[in-house]
């Protein structure tokens, strides 16, 4: 038997436009009339995981590593969203990922979910799908103006100032930290945005509608608006 290929971030991104074109076409009738986006989430990287599964050598993670793909190389989450609100959430580690991102890439696949009651099956129109590296992890504004700010020569006390007037969840040494740190490597324009809460709130609108060419985002299937 033919040993498997190891799984690379080219074959990750290849196998990901596969999947979007074969499963946009497949009639889920254990979806039909499901509202509940996690469901349909789980399901969808299940079934993604089982495919890369088939071909690759991959390691696949657990709930408690956090991480879908976890194999070093990889380190890469996957996530499912609808069209009608792309977000979704994931475990806050620490106030910095905010800044310099989650730490991890990300492939986001985002989907139109249509019932149809003839054939009592769901089908999901992959609209968009994403592969963000890890330096582009980073909340959009934050980083936007952490950048502008160093370029105008701004202090540790403004950095400070301007995170805790964000609500960036740390306390003053933390932040005194982080402000060192942003002073010494700027960080990356990221392009998610992000919420603070209990969890981090990510939300993909910016990165399903980019149509310039980042360094560090592919766009694998790139989103075309319906018409009304």
């Amino acid at each position: 038997m033919d040993e498997k290929a190891k799984l690379t971030i080219p074959k990750l991104i290849e196998e990901a436009q596969i999947f979007c074109v074969v499963q946009s076409k497949f009639q889920h009738k254990e979806l039909f009339g499901v509202t509940d986006g996690k469901a349909v989430g789980t399901l969808i990287e299940q079934k993604f995981q089982k495919h890369l599964n088939d071909i690759y050598k991959v390691q696949i993670g657990s709930s408690a590593s956090g991480v879908d793909l976890p194999s070093e190389d990889i380190l890469t989450d996957i996530k499912v969203t609808s069209i009608k609100q792309p977000q979704s959430s994931c475990p806050f580690k620490d106030a910095k990922q905010k800044v310099f991102g989650l730490g991890y890439n990300l492939l986001v696949f985002v989907y139109d979910k249509t019932d149809d009651p003839k054939s009592k099956t769901a089908i999901l129109n992959f609209v968009s799908c994403s592969f963000v590296s890890k330096e582009r992890t980073g909340d959009f504004t934050t980083t936007f103006r952490l950048r502008e700010m160093v370029k105008d020569n701004a202090n540790e006390e403004d950095i400070v100032a301007y995170l805790q007037d964000k609500n960036i969840p740390a306390d003053e040494i933390t932040l005194s930290k982080l402000a060192k740190q942003i002073l010494k490597t700027p960080p990356e324009q990221g392009y998610l945005t992000i919420s603070n809460a209990l969890q981090w709130r990510l939300q993909y609108a910016r990165i399903v509608a980019l149509s310039d060419d980042i360094s560090g985002i592919s766009k694998i299937i790139s989103y075309n608006k319906p018409n009304k």
